[in-house]
């Protein structure tokens, strides 16, 4: 009869999956070798960032003073809803210094009360404004009481009314 003719439709056998599966594998253990060598310091690493931090002993506490700021009222415009806003804080200071920033006290109280002026009644009024008012309000004291002297401005009250 005929001669046999391989047929088009016949499957060719599959060729294995094995290396590839392999080679995955090598990369995963590779990349994990890699990143716990890298991670415990054992190549570039250096010294530990977790050496040289002393932790703060919980015994002691801060040196620091408590200096109030007398209360300041502002007149806010008169389209607004409230007439006045009473604000009264404390400046946290470096125990060392605050002779020098109660010194300086009249200067502080004429930055707050200029800056307290100056801004919108809208910002005033958004509840979750209170936190950019106060770091805005720090910068303008550390910059009067020079640096390193302030570590933090305490908001004792703050009222609309």
């Amino acid at each position: 009869m005929a001669d046999a003719e391989p047929d088009e439709t016949e499957i060719e056998p599959k060729s294995s999956k094995m290396p590839l599966i392999l080679g995955l594998v090598f990369l995963l253990v590779g990349g994990g070798g890699g990143f716990y060598a890298t991670w415990s310091g054992l190549i570039l690493g250096g010294e530990s960032v977790e050496a040289e931090v002393e932790e703060p002993k919980m015994d002691e506490a801060p040196a620091v003073a408590f200096v109030p700021i007398e209360p300041i009222t502002v007149s806010l415009p008169p389209n607004s809803a409230q007439k006045h806003l009473k604000f009264r804080a404390e400046l946290e200071v470096v125990y060392g210094y605050t002779s020098e920033v109660e010194k300086v006290l009249p200067r502080v109280i004429d930055v707050l009360n200029s800056y307290l002026r100056a801004i919108e009644v809208s910002d005033i009024e958004n509840p979750s404004a209170l936190t950019r008012l106060r770091s805005q309000m720090l910068r303008r004291v550390q910059v009067v009481t020079g640096p390193g002297r302030v570590n933090d401005l305490l908001i004792m009250e703050f009222v609309l009314n």
